[in-house]
């Protein structure tokens, strides 16, 4: 599927989709209205239905979406459709633990290796993958193709680890360092801040 120019904040609407659908397929529903959907998913039937125009006619007028193709098309605009890899930089606590995590190759990530400027502190086997040093990031990612990284590092070193992820040719970097990166254009940062979160959520049980 080539890739079509859709909003971000649509892309993100996307993903809700995906995992409305994928619950529907685990329940073996075979088809879903709009208004089922959009309801699974949180937004208004209205959004969804613009948000799904790009890629086509996919509904069928009273018989709504199938659920299976629906997921297909999802998957490939989302480029999950096969495992993508992926690069964690800082194999820190936090770093450990999303490498843990397996449920990022059910979703069509897959943490191929992590790097960290001091590898001998983590240990290879019980991560399950190696932890290699900075210096060997250019070359793995070149070799392997990766476009994805994951940023756990302190914000002190933040920009100058992205600027090397940048020149790798890594595309889109998952940032958790407390910090905004700069980035030329065509390089997309998302940013998690567990501490934003918290004091979002602070606001409404004051």
């Amino acid at each position: 599927m080539p890739k079509l120019e859709i909003p971000r904040k649509a892309v993100y609407r996307l993903s809700l989709y995906y995992r409305a659908l994928q619950r529907l397929k685990a329940n073996a529903v075979e088809t879903v209205s709009s208004a089922a959907l959009s309801k699974a998913a949180g937004v208004k039937p209205t959004q969804l239905r613009k948000d799904l125009a790009y890629f086509g006619q996919l509904g069928t007028r009273g018989l709504g979406y199938s659920v299976s193709h629906l997921t297909q098309t999802l998957m490939e605009a989302l480029g999950t459709a096969r495992l993508q890899p992926v690069v964690l930089i800082g194999a820190g606590h936090l770093g450990s633990a999303l490498v843990r995590y397996r449920g990022f190759e059910k979703e069509g990530f897959e943490i191929v290796a992590a790097f960290d400027a001091d590898p001998e502190r983590a240990q290879d086997v019980a991560l399950g993958l190696p932890v290699l040093p900075m210096e060997a990031l250019r070359d793995f990612v070149r070799e392997r193709q990766v476009k994805l990284a994951i940023l756990t590092v302190p914000a002190t070193v933040a920009q100058e680890v992205s600027n090397e992820l940048v020149q790798c040719g890594i595309q889109a970097i998952l940032n958790f360092a407390p910090t905004i990166l700069q980035v030329p254009d065509g390089v997309v940062v998302n940013n998690v801040d567990l501490a934003i979160e918290l004091e979002n959520l602070s606001y409404f049980i004051r």
